[in-house]
């Protein structure tokens, strides 16, 4: 596989800027991986593809006010803070923006003083922007007073509510992106969705860069994805297992739901079990999925893990061939834009 397969041209009038209200007004390519067939939609029509005893899972973390600014102790040279992964109560993997920011760098953040004065120190190096930092206290439940919502590089307009931002079921902070193909839902929908017999069940993977991270690699396969953490509760398990019995579909709501399942299942096939701890499942074509049977996604980045793995999903040809209709339909594409129901 070569990381030219996994290109595709985008004008930028494509990239959505903004989210739609209300939620589930965006627009819906049904795709069906077997056939390639293509229907349009709106996404609060989702149901009319859905049956009573399928299962959707949904990611329930929360992203977190990840992005931080910093002056170096010693110089004031201004650092940036993207918070990716916490490790210990007190040290965070993060993203450097900043000039000769080396391990032993001290660091002192905006906008805390006296008693909620914060400082943080370099620890270690991973390579690139990535550090690994410790913090003089733990900085999480500073992070609403310190800190901002991270948006993808490109949305430049600003997000007056950053609630827009998150799952209307969001509850696990520690995320520094959302799972955006959940953004589409309501409280409404699922409630519709339930009263009609199509079940929920839920698990959490706190969404680093690395999910959204370009492949740079030529050769897709050696492309390295860092781990992230992701949890499967034994009810979900034991809510996969039945449904699967039962000859029902698992819907998995984002491809970060869509690895979260197939890591907790293993090589264990339907028989899956609760996870905890984490993940670094990179998938590929070819790809055996082991639990996910549709999945509802956004449109991805050229050159993007989440490509690839929708290209392992559906094919890549039938992939690329529903993005040039989408883009002859006028679909919005990435984190605010329109979805797909991939069958």
């Amino acid at each position: 596989m070569r990381l030219e397969d996994f290109d595709y041209p985008l004008p930028p009038r494509f990239i959505a800027q903004e989210p739609l209200e209300p939620r589930d007004s965006s627009r819906l390519l049904v795709l069906n991986r077997e056939s390639g067939g293509i229907q349009h939609t709106i996404f609060r029509e989702i149901g009319d593809y859905l049956a009573p005893g399928d299962l959707l899972v949904f990611n329930d973390t929360r992203v977190i006010p990840a992005r931080l600014t910093a002056v170096k102790e010693r110089t004031g040279g201004k650092v940036e803070l993207l918070l990716l992964r916490r490790l210990e109560a007190q040290t965070w993997e993060a993203l450097i923006g900043g000039k000769h920011v080396w391990a032993g760098t001290r660091l002192e953040l905006a906008g805390g003083k006296g008693p909620d004065r914060v400082q943080a120190e370099v620890v270690r190096d991973l390579g690139g922007s990535r550090r690994v930092l410790r913090f003089s206290r733990p900085i999480t439940p500073r992070l609403a007073a310190l800190g901002s919502t991270p948006l993808p590089p490109y949305i430049h307009k600003t997000l007056q509510d950053p609630e827009r931002y998150q799952t209307v079921y969001a509850r696990d902070p520690g995320s520094a992106a959302a799972p955006t193909a959940g953004l589409h839902f309501t409280p409404e929908l699922i409630a519709r969705l339930r009263k009609r017999g199509v079940r929920a069940a839920f698990v959490t993977l706190h969404v680093g860069l690395d999910t959204f991270a370009p492949i740079t690699e030529e050769d897709v396969a050696a492309h390295e994805i860092h781990a992230e953490w992701i949890g499967v509760p034994e009810e979900t398990a034991r809510s996969v297992r039945e449904t699967r019995s039962q000859g029902k579909r698992v819907i998995a709501v984002g491809t970060t739901s869509v690895r979260a399942l197939e890591t907790a299942a293993g090589g264990s096939g339907a028989e899956m079990s609760a996870f905890e701890g984490d993940t670094r499942l990179y998938i590929t074509p070819p790809y055996r999925f082991r639990v996910v049977d549709a999945m509802i996604t956004n449109f991805h980045l050229p050159h993007s893990t989440l490509l690839v793995m929708v290209s392992a999903f559906a094919g890549r040809e039938r992939i690329l061939a529903a993005y040039e209709e989408a883009k002859r339909e006028g679909y919005r594409f990435y984190s605010f834009g329109d979805a797909m129901l991939i069958l």
